[in-house]
């Protein structure tokens, strides 16, 4: 969904203490999907136009991916540049980009959502230099992000103050200016996923609509699947798991994560006129630094796109039910809708013409998860970028690509590191 900069929102009051379980020596659990049937999240304004070629499902590689979203894709399309002669396979339930990925709003931003994390290094510029080595182009533009507020403090207890200048003046709950500019800047989602994709594609090499039904995590790891209704085992000699939002007692992130929908809509192409009156000739993205929370970007033919609001389930596995058409989801594009027509007379009579939902994933202290799996080394987890998603997943992607091939250490980001300080741009 939109992957936005949710910046300590406050939101670790959503969290229950974790409890305590045993996992088993292999992990059980339904279809990563509960039906068949994609879900009823609507439709963002990006196309995924690659499809990987149809082969025959091999019994043993050396590398198993699960999830085919930016950071397993970007994983399998470094270990292919990293080690060609070693084989790959990446095991997706629905499409490429089913879940959080191709459901974004594809705002690229800096760092993670717990700020710069110890050996993070440079996102953003890591990221503009992985699409340029895959060829990949994606429309990314980086011309910095305005952080908006409306009040004297951001949700953080931090003192805000609007620019002299601000190119924002709206009413959203209070009057609400830009108060600070930030790297960052946007990418079109869909150009993304097709090209990792097809980066990432050797002959058989991307296996969709492929169901994970179980993972034995023995020496070697053994993955039994559905392929093409038949139940099949595949041997792997090191797996990453990149589900995000779903497969969460696989990620073993059930009890120590909230999962949630998120919403976004997209205007109509608006007149030069009306972006320069609503302060965005600049075509910088923006979102709010307090609360209601708000975010929002131009894509190329001058569409805007607003994003805000959740809607939770009992567990991950209903998010998949929900539906933008119906009940809460409906309820909150609606909310979404009046509050974008109201926040400016530029906007008030403007039309919408896309409507859609994603996953996201809160993880605690918002960092990402990126480290061994609780029952076997030969297991990485990388999930949980807390709606900072859209570079940081490519970037660690590779990053992942190279702690498979012994290459690179995982970082040490559990709760308990503390962050480093951003450094002031």
């Amino acid at each position: 969904m939109p992957q936005v900069r949710f910046l300590n929102l406050g939101l670790a009051l959503l969290f229950r203490s974790p409890r305590s379980s045993a996992p088993s020596a292999s992990l059980r659990y339904p279809y990563l999907f509960m039906s068949p049937k994609p879900p009823n999240w609507g439709k963002p304004p990006w196309t995924i136009s690659f499809r990987p070629k149809r082969k025959p499902l091999p019994s043993q590689v050396d590398f198993a991916i699960v999830g085919a979203g930016f950071s397993g894709l970007s994983a399998a399309a470094h270990l292919k540049r990293l080690a060609p002669k070693k084989s790959v396979i990446v095991l997706e339930c629905g499409a490429l980009g089913a879940g959080s990925s191709g459901h974004t709003g594809g705002m690229a931003l800096a760092d993670t959502a717990a700020g710069p994390l110890p050996g993070l290094g440079d996102v953003l510029a890591g990221y503009k230099k992985i699409l340029r080595d895959l060829h990949i182009s994606a429309e990314l533009s980086l011309p910095g992000v305005w952080e908006l507020a409306r009040g004297k403090y951001s949700m953080e207890g931090k003192e805000v103050h609007p620019l002299r200048h601000s190119p924002i003046d709206w009413n959203d709950s209070g009057r609400l200016r830009a108060v600070n500019k930030v790297p960052g800047g946007t990418v079109n989602p869909g150009k993304v996923i097709s090209g990792l994709a097809r980066a990432a594609e050797k002959p058989g090499s991307i296996f969709t609509h492929t169901s994970v039904l179980e993972v034995r995590f023995g020496s070697p790891p053994k993955i039994v699947v559905n392929h093409n209704g038949k139940k099949r085992t595949i041997t792997a000699h090191r797996v990453l798991v990149a589900t995000n939002a779903a497969s969460l007692e696989l990620t073993a992130l059930q009890r120590s994560t909230e999962a949630h929908l998120t919403f976004a809509l997209a205007t109509e192409p608006l007149k030069k006129s009306q972006l320069k009156a609503l302060g965005l000739a600049s075509r910088k993205p923006f979102y709010t630094v307090d609360f209601p929370y708000l975010w929002g970007r131009l894509t190329q033919n001058n569409s805007v796109i607003f994003g805000a609001g959740l809607v939770t389930s009992k567990n991950w596995r209903g998010l998949h039910h929900l539906n933008v058409r119906r009940g809460q989801p409906a309820d909150r594009l609606r909310w979404l809708e009046d509050r974008v027509h109201n926040l400016h007379p530029a906007l008030k009579n403007a039309r919408f013409t896309h409507r859609w939902s994603g996953p996201i994933l809160f993880t605690q202290k918002m960092r990402p998860v990126f480290r061994h799996h609780p029952k076997s080394r030969n297991a990485i987890i990388l999930a949980g970028f807390n709606g900072h998603g859209v570079a940081l997943s490519v970037y660690l992607g590779k990053w992942a690509a190279q702690s498979l091939l012994n290459k690179r250490a995982l970082p040490d980001w559990s709760p308990h590191t503390k962050p480093r300080k951003p450094i002031l741009r």
